[in-house]
């Protein structure tokens, strides 16, 4: 095998967010819904034989050293000696939006490269690797809809309802450290457990996907007052907008017949669908109880 074309990486939402307390080594403890959807960036690998790794950016100019090329450093420790990659990156998911982005193109890569390499090695590995190189890369790994808990790593697959949903991205970004340092974010939420979530999330078609809420979105407001504009925007279709993740993008559930107004200028709207698995899901053996 020489080449893996149309690899899709989609991005998630959280469906809610809490911060449940902070550990001694300053990590913070959440408890999360990462819902998949289908607003994906796409990478090209093709198997190099000099042992070198290199990145074509095919739409949005990335960091010259970004996750992807951090995430084919790491998984080639355990390749043998010339084997490297040419990636094609085209990025269409935002950067700073708390869409997991970055950590779906790292998960992505791993899989694949796992594959084009013929290293064979096991979920669990991965999900090692991916770990170090951020605390989403191992969801996009199991590539399931799951309740994730401690620092990212406790991750239990769950069945959600189909839905549609408005994600909107204003221009500004925000910087997650800066969310997380701030000493007026809530960090005591009280600790939820899955089945009050499926109960709430089966009970009324209406509010299926509006269990909890996301600590980070009140300081977020404050660094980032494009994320209450975009709240707003969503309100003034009928919408019930919140924050995904540390933002800046927010999202709503829509009604399949919602027509929605032209966005500001600048701002990325788009109609998701999200999904029961990821397309990759598999390309690893799975060691995971």
């Amino acid at each position: 095998m020489k080449a893996l074309y149309d690899l899709p990486a989609p991005a998630k939402l959280n469906l809610f967010l809490h911060i449940t307390g902070r550990r001694d080594d300053g990590y913070h403890l959440l408890q999360s819904v990462f819902m998949l959807i289908d607003w994906c960036d796409t990478l090209h690998i093709e198997r190099r034989n000099d042992g070198q790794l290199s990145r074509e950016d095919l739409t949005t100019p990335l960091p010259a050293d970004d996750l992807v090329l951090r995430a084919a450093r790491a998984l080639q420790a355990f390749a043998r000696p010339g084997q490297g990659a040419h990636i094609g990156v085209a990025k269409r998911v935002p950067a700073q939006a708390g869409m997991g982005g970055g950590s779906s193109d790292a998960a992505t890569c791993l899989l694949a490269l796992n594959r084009l390499w013929g290293l064979d090695l096991p979920l669990g590995k991965l999900e090692q690797i991916g770990l170090a190189l951020g605390a989403d890369v191992p969801f996009f790994l199991r590539g399931r809809n799951a309740w994730v808990e401690g620092i990212g790593e406790k991750i239990t697959p769950i069945d959600l309802a189909p839905g549609r949903f408005c994600v909107v991205k204003p221009p500004e970004g925000i910087d997650t450290r800066g969310i997380f340092a701030a000493p007026d974010l809530e960090r005591e939420t009280p600790s939820a457990i899955i089945a009050g979530f499926a109960a709430k999330h089966g009970a009324n078609e209406n509010d299926k996907f509006e269990f909890g809420h996301n600590d980070l979105q009140p300081v977020a407001q404050r660094l980032c007052p494009a994320v209450t504009q975009a709240i707003e925007w969503l309100g003034s279709q009928g919408l019930k907008g919140r924050m995904t993740g540390s933002g800046s993008a927010v999202f709503a559930a829509m009604p399949q017949e919602t027509h929605l107004a032209v966005a500001p200028e600048g701002w990325s709207v788009r109609q998701c669908g999200n999904m029961a698995v990821h397309p990759l899901a598999g390309w690893a053996s799975s060691d995971i109880s």
